[in-house]
């Protein structure tokens, strides 16, 4: 069925028109369309953006069908506005086989309420002691475009060589969970005050700055591109900027939560605030709230990490990192970058959709609203106010760090190819095409 979007603003400018979109793609742009067999859809007062690209999603599956699924987990990003996420490797099996990839890249597609790319993992089993079959996986049907042992660093340095060597002579990317281990044993926060005040081991900011400058320099001899995974530290943006200077292709990433948050929030010793990399300080986070908004930083992503309840609601240390961030990604963009004028709401579609679909090369993704383009859109009220409830957002786990906190801004609509995927806070089912 068409569908028609009436009276939205896009990219929150200029005066309201209609859009209307058939066959998969935007057909007309115009004031006052009328089109009788349309699905019509009340923009007024909203904005349309291109649908948001994740780079980095945990959906569990297969393995911990217990705290995600690709089915809930893709509900969860269309309800928050996206219509493609990349999918970590560290599942169990780990996805280091094209069996795997595949696997997850076809249940995608039969969910069909979001574009699921599978990343491949860059070493056997996550171990970072031999490298994976990265061209079978590249050549499967999932067509694996990114790897990573995300999770795990790649932190032997020949290994990380080889690695960015042969994704160089693949066209594919290797993305860095950027962590020296021998820096991070035991740790399990920010080391700064609050966690040598709670007794809590600390995790240096040296142990991702220091993989960081490593990686920029490895990709630099190989001719290759990094992208390095939720930078966390004010030294990292330095080294990102030096890199970029340098003409080095390097990419990085921030999460929603190490925008907004930081780590005065251990103070309760609630697990639900572990994470890795962990919260840093005050001062980290408006570094990269600022690299950000100036293009150092390129994209968000959100670094989903459903857990369940018996692995979060446990002592601090031996908690499993990670918190949940589809569904409110886009709220906290909001509350750190546009309320304070930092970003605009095109500024929002570059950070949320045009760059992270151009860092991986997806043509259908991250498109201007264009007449002929592909709709893949997000429309989004953002004079909307709505209160986080874990119970009621869409994964199966509820480890939500922003629980009763009340966001600006939410997703009203995402279509993917034309098809409504999701509105009015519902996902709307099992709508893979044949």
């Amino acid at each position: 069925m068409n569908v028609l979007i009436k009276g939205a603003l896009l990219y929150g400018e200029g005066e309201p028109v209609d859009v209307l979109v058939a066959d998969g793609e935007i057909r007309q742009i115009g004031t006052d369309l009328g089109v009788v067999d349309a699905e019509v859809i009340d923009a007024r007062g909203q904005i349309l953006l291109p649908g948001f690209v994740d780079l980095h999603t945990h959906l569990r599956e297969p393995g911990r069908e217990d705290t995600e699924t690709i089915e809930t987990g893709s509900a969860a990003a269309a309800l928050g506005g996206y219509t493609a996420v990349f999918a970590m490797a560290n599942t169990n099996p780990v996805a280091d086989s094209v069996v795997v990839t595949d696997h997850v890249w076809r249940r995608g597609r039969e969910v069909g309420l979001v574009d699921v790319y599978p990343v491949g993992a860059v070493t056997v089993g996550l171990e970072g002691k031999q490298l994976a079959e990265m061209g079978t996986m590249a050549a499967g049907v999932g067509a694996v475009r990114m790897f990573s042992d995300d999770g795990h660093c790649v932190h032997d340095p020949l290994i990380m060589r080889r690695a960015l060597e042969y994704a160089n002579s693949l066209g594919v990317l290797i993305a860095q969970h950027a962590e020296e281990p021998r820096l991070t044993k035991g740790a399990v926060a920010h080391e700064g005050p609050t966690a040598a005040r709670l007794g809590l081991a600390g995790w240096p900011r040296a142990a991702e700055e220091s993989i960081v400058a490593r990686d920029a320099l490895l990709a630099r001899d190989a001719g290759a591109r990094v992208h390095i995974c939720h930078a966390s530290t004010a030294g990292t943006v330095e080294l990102v900027k030096w890199a970029k200077a340098q003409g080095i292709s390097i990419t990085a990433e921030v999460t929603p939560h190490h925008l907004l948050l930081d780590d005065s929030r251990l103070e309760t010793y609630d697990a639900v605030n572990k994470v890795n990399p962990p919260l840093r300080e005050a001062s980290d986070a408006a570094a990269l709230r600022q690299a950000l908004a100036e293009g150092i930083i390129d994209c968000v992503a959100t670094d989903h990490a459903p857990h369940a309840e018996q692995d979060k609601c446990c002592e601090f240390a031996a908690a499993r990192p990670g918190m949940l961030g589809l569904e409110t990604a886009l709220s906290i963009i909001v509350r750190t970058m546009v309320e304070p004028g930092l970003l605009d709401w095109r500024g929002v579609a570059r950070v949320m959709s045009e760059r992270p679909a151009a860092i991986v090369g997806l043509d259908e993704h991250g498109r201007p609203l264009e007449v002929g383009e592909p709709a893949n859109l997000t429309l989004v009220d953002p004079e909307a106010s709505w209160t986080v409830r874990g119970k009621d957002l869409a994964s199966i786990s509820n480890n939500t760090p922003f629980e009763a906190m009340t966001f600006p801004a939410r997703v009203t609509a995402t279509l993917l190819r034309g098809r409504v995927t999701a509105r009015d806070g519902k996902a709307l089912g099992n709508r893979a095409e044949a």
